[in-house]
């Protein structure tokens, strides 16, 4: 077990991609738990997927801070693209710790949408490093992906495999990101951790996944298409887990330290977060459906097998993600256990209060 080296408590922590489904759990998960924190969010709040979601989750925020005495939040409307903009942030505010989850998402748009994902996943982040570099910061915390192991075949993915063969531009844009982070760790000793996430699900999450496409579908009579007709495994994993293991990270930052040659060892992990329980993707629709109907989303008596497809994979796809969270469990003693139903039904929970 890895000890804690960083204190959130009164501390100043910034959150890119704050107004997002991972960083907007995040910082309200932060404000929960730690005194007078202060935490400044950035998010350009673009339209990629329903703007009204973004702003609800704001609202989220903003409500648990106006309950909760000490803390303070800030919310910023920017691009980390935008490097004027990140420097003001960074020489106005003095960071702590950075978590960097601002990113163009989403494997499929890639293809057809490239230039997005070089504008914020490679300068955005090149520009996250440079401030991290001139306002020293005790931890940058950053999101990867599990698109990143691209098609390989041994399962389950271990961050020691060698994942050299992206098969998606996205997929090489988090690859890139964990190339940079190891780079400016090695040359200038800051800490920094990258995290592969598996399949982010739950409340409030992104319309542009499978499971929220799947109901916007269905309450619409239209048909889904179940990739690979039917045959991917995906490892879901709720968004609190995801978050749980994020603030693990955080708070524990690699040590500086020497080698052999005198020269510093670059402080820097990379980390899995997975529910290393991967579910097959009819399974998954399934007990989506039954979740939907008994959250009153769907009827009782929908048939689902008139509105489904099988159909095969897309082009950047793979048919099998799946996490080994060995070094999470040996480091935190953390190891995500959400359950896929019970994660489904609060997402339709939250679906049938949001929109029906």
């Amino acid at each position: 077990m890895l000890e804690k080296n960083v204190d959130l408590n009164n501390s100043t922590v910034l959150v890119t991609g704050a107004a997002g489904f991972i960083g907007a759990n995040l910082v309200l998960q932060l404000l929960g738990r730690y005194e007078n924190i202060h935490i400044v969010g950035i998010d350009n709040m673009n339209d990629y997927y329903d703007v009204s979601i973004k702003e609800y989750r704001l609202k989220e925020i903003e409500k648990c801070v106006s309950e909760k005495s000490g803390s303070l939040w800030s919310f910023i409307k920017g691009d980390i693209s935008d490097k004027a903009m990140l420097d003001n942030c960074f020489t106005q505010f003095h960071f702590d710790v950075v978590v960097n989850l601002a990113a163009q998402a989403g494997v499929r748009y890639s293809i057809s949408n490239p230039d997005a994902y070089i504008k914020s996943n490679i300068i955005g982040f090149y520009n996250i490093l440079e401030e991290c570099r001139s306002h020293p910061v005790k931890h940058l915390v950053y999101a990867s992906s599990s698109s990143v192991y691209g098609s390989n075949k041994k399962v389950p993915y271990s961050t020691d495999d060698k994942v050299d063969n992206p098969v998606s531009l996205y997929a090489a844009t988090k690859k890139s990101n964990e190339l940079f982070a190891h780079s400016y760790s090695k040359l200038y000793n800051f800490p920094s951790t990258g995290l592969r996430f598996f399949t982010v699900y739950g409340p409030a999450g992104r319309p542009d996944m499978a499971y929220f496409g799947f109901t916007n579908k269905l309450i619409k009579n239209e048909t889904i298409e179940i990739f690979n007709f039917g045959n991917c495994k995906r490892d879901f994993t709720f968004v609190d887990d995801i978050v749980e293991g994020v603030i693990y990270v955080m708070t524990s930052a690699p040590e500086k330290q020497d080698g052999e040659d005198g020269l510093p060892v670059p402080p820097y992990r990379v980390y899995n977060i997975g529910n290393s329980s991967p579910e097959n993707l009819l399974d998954f629709v399934d007990i989506l459906q039954q979740e939907l109907i008994s959250a009153g989303v769907l009827p009782e008596d929908y048939d689902f097998d008139a509105h489904k497809k099988l159909v095969p994979m897309q082009a950047g796809d793979v048919p099998v993600t799946y996490a080994d969270t060995s070094a999470l469990e040996r480091d935190f003693g953390f190891k995500p256990s959400t359950g896929l139903r019970e994660g489904l039904r609060a997402f339709a929970k939250w679906y049938k209060d949001f929109y029906c």
